[in-house]
């Protein structure tokens, strides 16, 4: 059974949304009729000037106030714009911004549902409002709600972010349209850097094939011709802790030609932890138990961060620019906690012990970008990116008796360094009016050094590894893509890219020499309704793949400190290491999907997707002999398991009421559902699924302006029910159901400043984890309740 939790009495939820419901059918019906309301950017964006693009990425645009919330001063013209889109060869008059995403557009802002009509790949737009709309203190809390995207992790405590529910690195992460530099994530930046967010359901040529789940591409803050300056402050409490975060965004001219853009942001995160766990050990046959530890931890967790970034960027001639793009972050962090373990049955190795984790991190980025003009049919970019990563941490684990005396100590420390380069270009090139022909090439190279120590009653671990390692890796792409359309109610694109990874490591234990290239062809279509209709069908075929990334491939170990060396571990405690023998998984897909735009903005979307993969890479446990211990010790490394298929139907929809029913409520609404199946063949059914991916998830969300007042309201539910994965044959785990409740109010004081107030994961229900290993005759299961809390936070944003 579940180990008890520490628990507090149950939370409200639903009440909260059905609330703000009721408060918006009230104020309608107490007002008198008025002509229907202008949809709001959930259905029709408001135009505004275009923004200066970042690199790589798609249609830029300022952000246009929500019909939501009271607008902001307008944004100026745009300070320059970038390269003209390529050729497509459609009538005259018809959409210009149908590319994908890494081809700069010029042209006036569409909205966030136009640029994903008219986009041949298939993709979905969050612009700054929506981004804004919850006050959300991390970018992904705002990704959790979007079509098809679940987060790992207890709710309210981030996590990564997988698409379709596909976790261990199948989606790619991209900032700006490169790849996220190491040791960065995107929980490290706050939604107020962020311009807009691009989500790409299948992998196109420029953006990177290395995506089998999809891309989620970041693009940072750009400048606008006007000297302006947007100021958030926020402050946060969760379980009586405080938190706060400020920020500082501003525009400004450099010269006739040059504009630039600056974010800094500063905050404090203070969290309170309290989880549960028992550990089992249940013989076979007999139902004896021959094993129960139960762990319970307090602890309280510490971080202090500052990001700053910038855009610079100069107009050099008609569709051509120079910019520079510097950004830093800055982390520091502090991790307390104790623990009491009892054992009602066995020899318990401890009864209380303290733990204490510091450190610091920083991450600098430099980058530049060209883009000139050959002639009026062809253009090139040039792209260049430097950066270094560094982690120092040290942590302290002391266990003691009943009697308090100090039974064991482990220091641990690590000092890690990660130095990356890129290099970048491509050539676009509009044939006779029809087509947009681009060849690309990237160079990429990463050197990371890492120096961990751990002392175990004061006896180093893990000696005949070294105290310090390297690992160095350089990738080589190249690519091709076509864009064209060849009838005017078609739009077609074709690509190929070629991509090599190389990684190589230096230690005293096991050096590692992986190379892995991959070839991958991609296909994709629209094909659109005749006029009136503005409905579209898109079809994908894809190749794509995931390599190994550098921790997966050095076998250098990471020592269970429940059950520390020179005894014995379990199998659900187990020890972790690399697998130098691993191969990149390839996967061939497929994705369609039927698109409907109502009249006046909103759409209704339904996409079914497959993904056929081969050389599953999967964590499996097992017993080994190893250097590190006398006695043979539960090891887990990750290998190609072997085949695997994933499906999926998802369903997203936003719209303003009044699209679909006249003199309706003027009631905005952002819902999704998205439901998956897979199947791994080497593991025995039924719950053979996919590692991490639920059966389903959803979000249902809903937000009301009252007229003629200045406040707004808004809620949202996030649903993922609970999932069991058979991992191998002997290993299984349970995740319970995830439900997120959060709501808003927005109160706009006048044209320039507005308070926002947050409620979010109202329901505060436990994380519950259930893992388990099979011997033969016996069963070993872990049960974890990690406890979550309501988050209340009031903001204030201005603009000066």
């Amino acid at each position: 059974m579940p180990a008890q939790s520490a628990v507090r009495p149950a939370r409200f939820a639903p009440s909260a949304l059905a609330l703000a419901l009721s408060l918006a059918f009230a104020a309608h019906a107490q007002q008198s009729p008025a002509p229907a309301p202008a949809p709001s950017p959930a259905a029709t964006p408001s135009p505004a000037p275009t923004a200066a693009p970042a690199p790589a990425a798609a249609p830029q645009a300022a952000p246009a106030p929500a019909a939501s919330e009271s607008a902001a001063p307008p944004a100026t013209a745009p300070a320059s714009a970038t390269s003209p889109a390529p050729a497509t060869g459609r009538p005259a008059g018809a959409p210009a911004q149908r590319v994908l995403p890494g081809v700069e557009v010029t042209g006036n802002r569409t909205g966030e549902n136009d640029q994903r009509r008219n986009s041949t790949a298939s993709k979905i737009i969050i612009d700054r409002q929506t981004i804004e709309q919850y006050g959300d203190s991390n970018l992904g809390d705002v990704l959790r709600r979007m079509p098809g995207v679940t987060q790992g992790g207890p709710p309210g405590r981030g996590g990564p972010i997988r698409m379709r529910g596909m976790g261990g690195g199948f989606t790619q992460i991209l900032i700006n349209g490169e790849r996220i530099p190491p040791g960065f994530s995107i929980e490290q930046i706050t939604p107020e850097q962020v311009e807009r967010i691009e989500i790409l359901r299948a992998p196109t040529a420029e953006t990177g094939a290395r995506a089998i789940a999809g891309t989620i591409n970041i693009i940072l803050r750009e400048p606008l011709r006007q000297l302006s300056n947007d100021v958030r402050a926020s402050l946060q409490f969760e379980r009586g802790e405080p938190s706060g975060n400020a920020s500082w965004n501003r525009n400004g001219v450099l010269s006739t030609t040059g504009t630039y853009n600056a974010t800094l942001s500063a905050g404090h995160d203070r969290n309170r932890n309290s989880s549960d766990s028992r550990t089992t050990y249940t013989d076979i046959p007999g139902d004896n138990l021959s094993f129960d530890q139960r762990v319970r931890t307090e602890g309280v967790n510490d971080t202090t961060r500052l990001f700053g970034s910038g855009r610079f960027q100069w107009r050099l001639g008609q569709g051509e620019m120079f910019s520079i793009q510097p950004f830093v972050v800055r982390n520091e962090f502090k991790n307390r906690s104790s623990s009491v373990l009892e054992q009602p049955v066995g020899t318990a190795p401890y009864a209380t012990s303290d733990f204490n984790n510091k450190g610091d991190f920083w991450v600098t980025r430099f980058n530049a970008q060209l883009n000139k003009r050959f002639s009026e049919t062809t253009r090139y970019e040039l792209r260049a990116s430097a950066g270094q990563f560094a982690l120092d941490s040290a942590s302290t684990l002391r266990q003691f008796d009943a009697s308090g005396a100090q039974n064991l100590i482990q220091q641990s420390s690590n000092d890690i360094t990660d130095r990356s380069w890129n290099l970048a270009g491509k050539v676009t090139n509009s044939l006779d009016g029809t087509h947009s022909l681009v060849f690309g090439g990237e160079l990429e190279g990463v050197k990371r050094k890492e120096s961990p120590v751990t002392l175990q009653n004061g006896v180093q671990q893990l000696a005949e590894f070294g105290s310090s390692f390297s690992v160095s890796t350089l990738r080589q792409a190249l690519y091709v893509q076509d864009e064209w359309d060849p009838a005017p109610n078609w739009s077609a694109y074709l690509g190929v890219r070629w991509e090599s990874i190389e990684t190589k490591s230096s230690d005293a234990g096991t050096p590692v020499k992986n190379k892995s290239s991959v070839t991958t062809p991609l296909a994709q279509a629209v094909w659109r309704f005749a006029q009136p209709r503005r409905d579209q069908i898109r079809f994908a075929l894809t190749q794509s793949y995931r390599a190994p990334n550098s921790q997966q491939l050095v076998s250098r170990p990471n020592l269970n400190t429940q059950f520390p060396v020179p005894g014995a571990n379990t199998p659900t405690s187990p020890d972790r290491a690399g697998n130098a023998e691993l191969k990149p998984e390839r996967a061939n897909g497929i994705d369609i999907a039927y698109e409907h735009y109502f009249k006046s903005g909103g759409i209704l979307s339904v996409n079914l997707f497959q993904r056929q993969i081969k050389d599953l890479i999967r964590n499996a446990t097992s017993l080994e002999t190893v250097s590190w211990a006398p006695v043979p010790r539960y090891v887990s490394r990750p290998v190609n398991l072997g085949d695997a298929v994933t499906r999926g139907i998802e369903f997203d929809a936003k719209f303003q009421l009044t699209e679909l029913i006249d003199d309706a409520i003027p009631l905005n609404f952002r819902t999704n559902l998205s439901v998956f199946d897979s199947k791994v063949d080497q593991v025995r059914g039924p719950y053979n699924f996919i590692d991490q991916q639920p059966r389903a998830t959803g979000n249902f969300g809903v937000d009301y302006r009252f007229r003629g007042t200045p406040w707004s309201v808004g809620g949202n539910v996030n649903w993922t029910p609970a999932y069991t994965t058979q991992i191998t044959n002997e290993q299984q785990q349970r995740l319970s159901t995830r439900k997120v409740y959060d709501v808003f109010a927005l109160y706009t004081v006048n044209s320039t400043t507005r308070v926002r107030f947050t409620l979010s994961n109202l329901s505060a229900d436990d994380s519950i984890t259930e893992s388990s290993f099979l011997l033969p005759n016996q069963l070993q299961k872990t049960v974890s309740n990690q406890r979550t809390d309501i988050n209340g936070s009031i903001r204030l944003e201005m603009r000066l």
